[in-house]
């Protein structure tokens, strides 16, 4: 991981799991938004980002906006 995703990487408690069937994210929201799968473990991949951009996924959500299921 670069020096800049690591000084950017919340602390494992600011991350929060979501679940659904099984099958777990865990989001953090700080500065930015890290997004990754639980079953990856700490160490595993994050996605990252801007608060704006996920303010706007989220809406999108709450609008069905997106086919689930």
């Amino acid at each position: 991981m670069s020096e800049v995703g690591q000084r950017m990487m919340p602390e494992p408690g600011e991350f929060r799991r979501a679940c659904n069937y099984g099958s777990c994210v865990e989001v953090a929201i700080t500065e930015v938004v890290a997004v990754r799968d639980s079953k990856a473990g700490q160490d595993g991949p994050v996605l990252w980002f801007s608060r704006s951009e996920w303010e706007a996924f989220v809406a999108a959500v709450k609008a069905g906006r997106f086919s689930v299921g």
